[in-house]
């Protein structure tokens, strides 16, 4: 047996590229989220590995009978749930390259390519994004590409810790503190722990409706100041670009500025939103992001490239690379000791690094800079347009503003008041009416709170999603409530104008 026969492998590669080609075809017809009881593939396979070779027609039968039942569709266009992992031909196929070449680039020697396409990949990226000269290599920075946001988390928390102690002693490592919003995604928290913050130092600080739920820096002074009065050490700062769960926007500009009257490495979680800001008019967002230490964004959200790719980026690479470089002997060579190459093993946790920028340099130049902005445009206005569905039904609330491609809403209080007369019922309600949604396995959508408040998530970013998909899905929510409530929807009028409403929103 040759397992790298090229012969065979065109073969199946063959065979795996039209299996994936009828997926996509007949993804509709997949219920979105899985139907399947927890333990159905425990019970469907062996309880041990076969002991003699089994055909690919085997196993791609397997694929189809067992697997696939156990799936929740991301690529579905009726996927609306989390923030969806976007995916393209273009890095499918260069996921195939990567994974084909199967090199290791922990250093420069180990695959020059893989380390000088990621450089160039990064600047790229940087140049679109309009990211100040300090986060560029020649400026003293530089940009990597890790697996996920808890990474980059980790990296700048490890770095942002080991600069601090430097400065005020090892012993003091119990005493520093870090800062968010109660609505920052809870890989911090996470992160944190990992790096050795004490759960009490990390600092939520409370937002509120009237301000949208963005993080106040006049509430971040006061716990700073409160904390450096009890004699502890303010460390770092996470400032969101399109929080998880009403994708509000943090305002960088006033947060640096208080975070830099006292040290504090300010690192700019944009995982989300990022993507969308390669577009002229969602820049401003970014506005302030001189003033941050760190910015990062997941290119495998909403930036057409497969799981998993987040996109990193310093101002002092040396705050990196010194807390999480490895000179071992057996990695020692003199490209590396001429100091005129990057080895991204010292900007990451792990040694072990995969050729992400291959599938990323594929995207970006099989799409170019217009694709990819108007794909992020369409889904931005697919939400505006159901935002305003939304609000033409009395029935329904929005709950927090859009800023891009989510719109949180929820039945009102006031449409169920006669039957639900506090916030717990109306929570219940709006729970249950997700449920009956998703049970419905046309769509899926998932759920946040808010100040105690429970709502629905419609987050728009599935490749495939169009017009069509959109208000299908908020067709069928209208229906499930009129259902639950017992009372009809809204009138539409006779001469049909309240349909063409509807579809003129769509157009």
């Amino acid at each position: 047996m040759n397992p790298l026969d090229h012969v065979e492998f065109r073969r199946q590669g063959h065979m795996i590229i039209d299996f994936l080609a009828d997926y996509y075809e007949n993804i509709n017809n997949y219920p979105v989220r899985s139907q399947v009881n927890p333990g159905y593939l425990l019970e469907r396979l062996p309880d041990h590995a076969p002991f003699i070779p089994e055909s690919i027609e085997s196993i791609l039968n397997d694929v189809e009978k067992d697997i696939i039942p156990g799936l929740t569709h991301w690529q579905s266009p009726n996927f609306f749930a989390y923030f969806a992992s976007s995916g393209s031909t273009a890095s499918f196929l260069g996921e195939m390259l990567m994974n084909g070449f199967n090199v290791v680039g922990f250093n420069w020697l180990a695959s020059p390519a893989a380390t000088e396409l990621e450089i160039v990949v990064m600047k790229w990226l940087s140049k679109l994004l309009q990211l100040p000269p300090a986060f560029s290599f020649s400026g003293g920075g530089g940009g990597v590409l890790l697996g996920t946001t808890c990474e980059a988390f980790i990296c700048t928390l490890i770095a942002a810790r080991d600069k601090m102690l430097d400065q005020i002693g090892r012993e003091n490592n119990e005493k520093l503190v870090v800062y968010c919003s109660d609505q920052t995604h809870v890989g911090l928290m996470k992160a944190a722990k990992i790096v050795g913050i004490k759960p009490e130092n990390v600092r939520q600080v409370m937002t509120t409706k009237s301000e949208n739920y963005k993080l106040s820096p006049q509430r971040l002074e006061e716990l700073i100041k409160r904390d450096v009065e009890a004699g502890l050490f303010p460390l770092y700062l996470c400032a969101t670009i399109g929080t998880t769960s009403t994708t509000t926007v943090d305002p960088l500009g006033p947060l640096c500025e208080v975070s830099s009257k006292y040290n504090i490495w300010v690192h700019v979680d944009a995982a989300y939103a990022g993507s969308a800001c390669i577009c002229p008019e969602f820049r401003h967002f970014l506005d302030g992001v001189e003033g941050a230490t760190s910015f990062s964004f997941n290119a495998h959200k909403w930036l057409l490239t497969n799981l998993a790719c987040c996109c990193l980026w310093v101002k002092d690479k040396s705050a990196l690379t010194k807390s999480l470089s490895t000179n071992s002997e057996y990695l020692k060579n003199k490209a590396t000791e001429s100091g005129e190459v990057v080895d991204f093993k010292d900007w990451q946790i792990t040694l072990t690094r995969r050729f992400q920028a291959l599938k990323l340099w594929m995207v970006l130049r099989s799409y170019g800079v217009t694709g990819l902005r108007q794909f992020l445009k369409n889904h931005v206005k697919m939400a505006k347009d159901l935002e305003r569905l939304v609000t033409m039904d009395s029935r329904f609330e929005i709950v927090a503003p859009r800023y891009f491609s989510v719109v949180c809403f929820r039945v009102s209080p006031y449409a169920i008041h006669q039957h639900h007369g506090n916030q717990h019922e109306v929570n219940e309600f709006n729970s249950k009416l997700l449920e009956a949604i998703n049970a419905t396995g046309h769509v899926y959508m998932t759920q946040s709170v808010v100040d105690g408040v429970y709502f629905i998530r419609f987050s728009i970013g599935a490749t495939l999603t169009e017009d069509r998909h959109v208000k299908m899905a908020w067709e069928l929510v209208q229906d499930q409530a009129t259902s639950m409530l017992g009372t009809l929807a809204p009138k539409k009028a006779s001469n049909g104008k309240h349909m063409k409403q509807i579809e003129d929103h769509f157009m």
